[in-house]
């Protein structure tokens, strides 16, 4: 019994010493570098002479509202579908978020907002810090139940980092266009959660398997995760675009897309379900791709039929992704994608990507008319034709897969370090690891502890 007090030791202090130390090193960044931008700082806005209703606040607010509900409350639902993982699903999601929207504002700034020796934040930084975090919470899917809060905090350090440089490479430095993400979010933070997972393969995972699998309420609570999301994600993907018609057609585009991979979901999972009964696993997830297919596309004229139709194709490639390829991603690849974020994000994002490939080639000046220069401003100027704009598009998928798959790699190596107390192949999936759980005898809150030491005697 000696080994249990100095297992619950090193279980003790990872998390809060990283906590701490994270805080404090960001809130010493914060005091020497972050101010208000001139929208937010009584003497710039005051001193302009603007009326307080034209400050970019109560335009972006309520997309923000939105972004941040899908953040906390829809990732953090949809993922409790675990039936004895629901504490953790929904509370490292709470603790990743929050550490993400700090360290994001400071990686992020220091690449797009950084002038006079100072990050200026406002509302829009909020909204890309929530991207940013979307993307964290998305590799956290590949990995859920089988790493601990130490761990993944690592990886939201590297993901984080690396999240800035990716976006800051396409936008900034190709000019490729990705209003809602399909690779800067989607795609980045699925194929770096799927090489990590393909590092931190464990062989003997069979040993949690019977936590594996849901229940009829663990099912019902990550529904609410998935209608939160289906609701918000035409704010998700027109958060950040141009106000006007821009941000009016991503809303559009995006609304069309969910409702056509919602009807292909219900069709695909019929058709191949056992018996002809729907799988709860596809309609959680699986309805969601067609927000996540427009998102490079969704402020072009992608035009209504086009929204349908690329939302359709997302909703069967991604049920039947569900069906035949985790299984095969797991034998034959190694890579144990425990909510199957690679058919949710992954070809969806890379979908998404091609999608905005074919509408950019298809720009033409008859068609955007003086729009042109909001959505494809290099086009509009000449500096590009449309071909060459679709090319960019193209090479930035290209950029984020490479980026994504290195950072995964590089990550993996970090999370196998020992003090970062990654939880024993018989104990994944479980809460009482990690949480008090309420109900439980001290008999039955000790039971992995027991199963660990048996398997450490044997």
């Amino acid at each position: 019994m000696a080994g249990t007090p100095r297992r619950a030791a090193r279980r003790r202090l990872p998390l809060p010493l990283l906590c701490l130390l994270l805080q404090g090193a960001t809130a010493i960044l914060f005091a020497v570098f972050v101010r208000y931008n001139h929208e937010t700082d009584a003497a710039l806005w005051h001193g302009g002479n603007h009326s307080n209703a034209d400050n970019e606040f109560y335009f972006r607010y309520p997309s923000f509202q939105d972004v941040h509900t899908m953040v906390f409350v829809g990732f953090g639902f949809l993922m409790a579908f675990l039936q004895r993982y629901g504490f953790s699903s929904v509370g490292f999601t709470f603790l990743l978020a929050a550490f993400a929207l700090q360290w994001s504002t400071l990686t992020q700034g220091f690449l797009h907002s950084f002038h006079g020796g100072h990050i200026h934040v406002g509302v829009e930084s909020m909204i890309n810090a929530d991207f940013c975090a979307g993307a964290v919470l998305i590799s956290f899917g590949a990995v859920l139940g089988k790493t601990g809060p130490a761990q993944l905090l690592l990886m939201a350090l590297l993901e984080v980092a690396l999240f800035g440089i990716n976006e800051f490479v396409l936008l900034s430095l190709l000019g490729v266009k990705d209003a809602g993400g399909s690779m800067t979010i989607h795609t980045f933070g699925a194929y770096f959660g799927l090489v990590l997972s393909r590092v931190l393969y464990r062989p003997q995972l069979e040993k949690s398997k019977h936590r594996q699998g849901s229940i009829y309420h663990s099912d019902l609570f990550a529904m609410i995760g998935t209608i939160f999301l289906w609701i918000f994600w035409p704010s998700f993907n027109s958060a950040p675009t141009a106000l006007g018609d821009g941000q009016h057609r991503t809303v559009l585009n995006t609304y069309y897309s969910l409702t056509a991979s919602t009807l292909s979901t219900f069709a695909l999972s019929a058709l191949v379900g056992r018996d002809g009964r729907l799988d709860m696993v596809h309609i959680q997830n699986a309805a969601l791709a067609g927000g996540v297919v427009v998102g490079t596309a969704s402020e072009m004229m992608l035009t209504p039929f086009g929204a349908l139709a690329a939302g359709f194709l997302a909703g069967t490639v991604s049920t039947l992704g569900y069906k035949f390829f985790t299984p095969i991603l797991e034998s034959k690849f190694k890579v144990q994608d425990t909510c199957g974020v690679h058919n949710l994000h992954g070809m969806p994002g890379v979908l998404g990507a091609l999608v905005g490939v074919l509408v950019t080639g298809l720009a033409t000046h008859e068609a955007y008319g003086d729009g042109l220069q909001s959505v494809f401003p290099l086009i509009a100027e000449s500096q590009r034709t449309a071909t060459s704009q679709a090319m960019f598009q193209l090479f930035g998928l290209f950029v984020t897969l490479t980026l994504a798959s290195v950072g995964g790699g590089i990550g993996g190596c970090l999370l196998k370090l020992p003090f970062l107390d990654a939880p024993p192949d018989s104990q994944c999936y479980e809460d009482g690891v990690y949480w008090e759980v309420p109900g439980e005898d001290e008999d039955e809150a000790q039971g992995p502890l027991k199963e660990e030491e048996r398997d450490t005697q044997a």
